[in-house]
């Protein structure tokens, strides 16, 4: 009858159905080895262990997921107001050592720079002689000082401008 309809003769529709239903034998026998691995991966997960305790453990973790995050952000919020206090923090330096007095030698005078990250900042000149030792500040304000530096002082202040920050 098939054959009338179609032009098909019926050995070749057996065959063809025969063929099909091997294919999908095989495939069920391909799942059936999956499924049956996935169920020894999960005796190995679940051994010792039953699905409430499992459950617990994973809701711990969580948690402490949670935790971490809270910390990781604290420790952000920390980091950034320490980096906003060192901006005001002196963080360029120089020392000079000079001999202030020619009757002296030895370089026993002493300038010390200290900038912060604006060019803000200190000159201390340590002045020694035979007659004293003296000490000196000038106030640094955006790389410049209001009274007027000596040759040694603006040789310090440079040095210390082109010293990378601490």
């Amino acid at each position: 009858m098939i054959q009338k309809y179609l032009g098909i003769e019926t050995d070749y529709v057996v065959i063809g159905l025969a063929a099909l239903v091997l294919i999908l034998l095989i495939l069920m026998l391909i799942q059936t080895i999956k499924v049956s691995g996935l169920k020894k991966r999960l005796n190995v997960f679940m051994k010792g262990k039953n699905a409430k305790s499992l459950e617990d453990t994973l809701i711990r973790r969580l948690n402490l997921l949670d935790e971490i995050a809270e910390q990781n952000e604290e420790n952000k919020r920390g980091i950034y107001s320490i980096n906003e206090r060192l901006k005001s923090t002196f963080q360029k330096y120089s020392l000079l050592k000079y001999d202030a007095f020619e009757e002296n030698g030895g370089k026993l005078s002493t300038i010390l720079v200290m900038l912060d990250e604006k060019n803000n900042g200190y000159i201390l000149n340590f002045v020694h002689g035979n007659t004293g030792s003296y000490t000196y500040t000038k106030e640094i304000i955006d790389g410049n000082s209001i009274v007027a530096l000596g040759k040694e002082e603006e040789e310090a202040l440079e040095k210390a401008f082109r010293e990378k920050q601490v």
